[in-house]
């Protein structure tokens, strides 16, 4: 059985990779589990490259303290004006990452983040609501849950997995 270990707790994170997942590969049995670990980046990422970062360090964490088949990395953060995340997807022997769609944010939005506030935080103050990050995210938010934070993760994480559906074409990761 493949085991995919998600670097997050979050309900919408943990979906998004089974989805694409199973959508990616239909005919095998898989099992998925989320485990919380240190991205080892700020709470709210500010930059792409911070936001990869925090993608690779949860799943070199991961690989610490359960084993997998597969461990995927989801982070999400900025890169003024928008906000977006990082896949990154590893098996034993190969890496695949992907960058999902970026979302314009409501320059109210971008003020409250550089005082240091998270964007769920923001979310929640602007749209007077609870744990937005745990539902539709900013996203959904943003776009009257015509999309969710789930259903663009579900793109950019099929994308991360194009070096796993066609592994003649991309060579070995190397140590």
């Amino acid at each position: 059985m493949t085991k995919v270990i998600v670097t997050s707790l979050n309900p919408a994170k943990i979906a998004a990779v089974e989805a694409a997942f199973k959508e990616a590969f239909p005919n095998n049995d898989m099992t998925f589990e989320g485990v919380s670990v240190a991205s080892g980046v700020p709470a709210q990422p500010m930059t792409s490259e911070e936001t990869l970062a925090g993608a690779r360090n949860r799943v070199h964490n991961a690989k610490k303290v359960i084993d997998g088949s597969f461990y995927v990395g989801v982070e999400a953060g900025l890169d003024a004006p928008y906000t977006f995340a990082w896949m990154v997807v590893e098996s034993a022997d190969r890496v695949g990452e992907s960058r999902s769609a970026s979302v314009p944010l409501p320059p109210a939005a971008l003020k409250m983040l550089e005082e240091g506030k998270e964007l769920g935080d923001v979310m929640n103050e602007m749209f007077n609501e609870q744990n937005v990050k745990q539902k539709g995210g900013a996203i959904g938010m943003l776009t009257g849950h015509l999309l969710t934070r789930s259903s663009v993760y579900h793109q950019a994480l099929i994308l991360a997995l194009i070096p796993f559906i066609n592994p003649r074409l991309f060579p070995t990761k190397e140590y």
